[in-house]
């Protein structure tokens, strides 16, 4: 195979495995952008390695994806952003290769947006090993190579990340998915007809809501009580001009799934110009979050433009 050959052989090996690496990255850093930088640094590095001395490809790429995306979390940059409260996970429509294996609880559990954000509490390495352990179902001998760590220390690692996590765990057991629909549907209705009362009865006694502020505040948005989170969502969800002008047009509300969870999308035209998730525990709704800065939307925004709703939209003119 002359060299010509083997590079076009070698990129198509690489090409075959991006999705799963992109996976790993997007659970590692929580953001599409991010992750896609992480992949393309890695074929980088693949180019200039000496192919012919690399047995395992996949193991090779894995640790090379897991370091880089290790050297962008250390990074001054990526503390700076992280600390200063206004980050929050980059939403993902279900279906996107990024989100990568669904199989297990534990796989669709790490990349929901509850997990992606708890994890901002563990160390580099801590979210390492637990994505490696949880979402790849890697071993600990594995990690341990992967990780220049002793198969202990990644033991070690793996459960204080798990005891961290432990309150991102659906309590109750979850709902099933006719039963979330249902109550996203009875909040938006709720929500933009104003009746408070209603809004309350929806949310749980320690209801959490979250916003970007669409990427205009310096920190994140935070309320924690039913009736402040009713109120917020009475006003954000009634129509005005001033809310359409903004939005850049009159917006459609659809149904659907991000990251595993129930959401609202706020779509005009063709663009996606707000995302609301909910988290959802024995039928009331413990979180919500909602996502409108532009940066955090564009990767959702494409994978909306290929999506073909299987339903009407919930408001069709907003």
């Amino acid at each position: 195979m002359d060299s010509a050959a083997a590079d076009e052989f070698d990129t198509g090996r690489f090409e075959a495995g991006r999705n799963r690496l992109a996976s790993l990255a997007y659970r590692l850093l929580g953001s599409a952008t991010d992750a896609e930088d992480a992949v393309q640094d890695a074929f980088l590095h693949w180019q200039a390695a000496d192919r012919r001395r690399i047995r395992v490809p996949e193991a090779w790429l894995t640790r090379v994806v897991t370091n880089l995306c290790l050297d962008r979390l250390r990074s001054a940059q990526a503390r700076r952003e992280r600390t200063a409260g206004a980050w929050l996970p980059e939403p993902l429509l279900d279906g996107d290769p990024m989100l990568g294996p669904a199989d297990t609880f534990e796989q669709r559990e790490s990349v929901s947006l509850a997990v992606l954000t708890l994890m901002e509490r563990l160390s580099p390495l801590e979210r390492a090993v637990y994505v490696l352990r949880e979402a790849f179902s890697y071993s600990h001998a594995e990690i341990a190579g992967i990780l220049d760590l002793t198969e202990s220390a990644s033991q070690q690692h793996l459960h204080r990340a798990r005891r961290r996590l432990t309150t991102a765990r659906r309590r109750g057991g979850g709902t099933d998915p006719a039963s979330a629909r249902k109550v996203v549907e009875e909040f938006l209705a709720a929500a933009s007809s104003g009746r408070t009362e209603r809004l309350v009865a929806l949310l749980t006694d320690d209801a959490t809501a979250i916003s970007d502020g669409a990427g205009l505040a310096e920190r994140l948005l935070r309320f924690d009580t039913p009736r402040r989170i009713a109120a917020v969502a009475r006003a954000g969800f009634t129509p005005t001009p001033a809310k359409r002008r903004l939005a850049g047009g009159t917006p459609a509300m659809h149904y659907a799934l991000v990251n595993g969870a129930p959401a609202v999308l706020v779509v005009v035209g063709d663009k996606v110009v707000g995302a609301v998730t909910f988290d959802i525990a024995d039928g009331r709704i413990a979180t919500v979050r909602g996502i409108a800065a532009p940066a955090r939307l564009i990767r959702l925004t494409a994978a909306w433009r290929r999506h073909e709703p299987d339903t009407p939209p919930l408001i069709p003119r907003w």
